[in-house]
């Protein structure tokens, strides 16, 4: 790999790829996969104030997002997350409804909304699922939902996986805003 290709790398995976387990997770994996959920919006909200007002109307990276994007599409990708958790404890192995994140996040309200309301949703929609995740019995984790877009079986171990990730990954965004702020 070439050195402008490995920074390209990490200026769109700051974490890192996402690595999902092959077997099911220990009660131990669940409890800290649950806590880096449910301590996002703090995170988010204090990686937003870090890189300040102008520096979210910027992408993070060539041909990226902007911060504000950002934090609008995390509300919107993990209330489809939270409903994908529930349509997995519902039915069975459900296929789970397609969207467009970059459709969505060209969307007027991205634009128009400020993002302390994300942020909020963020912190209340994190605070339930983080109930229904705490209180879950230990086959549900083995329930499975099908991706259309990814063409593949999840189980919810393996999506909470996914999920915990994925906001770590844009915090990780964010986190290179503040940076460049700084």
């Amino acid at each position: 790999m070439n050195p402008s290709t490995d920074a390209d790398e990490h200026l769109r995976y700051p974490i890192g790829r996402v690595q999902l387990p092959e077997q099911p997770l220990t009660p131990a994996e669940r409890h800290e996969y649950i806590q880096q959920l449910t301590e996002l919006p703090a995170q988010l909200r204090k990686a937003a104030q870090a890189a300040g007002g102008v520096r979210l109307e910027q992408p993070y990276r060539p041909g990226g997002w902007n911060g504000r994007q950002v934090i609008h599409h995390l509300a919107d990708a993990h209330l489809h997350n939270y409903l994908r958790f529930h349509l997995a404890l519902t039915e069975e192995h459900p296929t789970i409804p397609a969207w467009n994140p970059n459709a969505w996040a060209q969307l007027p309200d991205v634009q128009a909304t400020p993002i302390m309301v994300s942020l909020g949703l963020l912190e209340y929609l994190h605070t339930r699922w983080g109930v229904l995740l705490h209180n879950l019995p230990a086959a549900d984790w083995q329930r499975t939902f099908y991706h259309p877009v990814f063409e593949r079986v999840y189980t919810l171990d393996q999506a909470l996986v996914q999920y915990a990730w994925h906001g770590r990954h844009h915090l990780g965004h964010l986190q290179l805003l503040a940076r460049e702020q700084a």
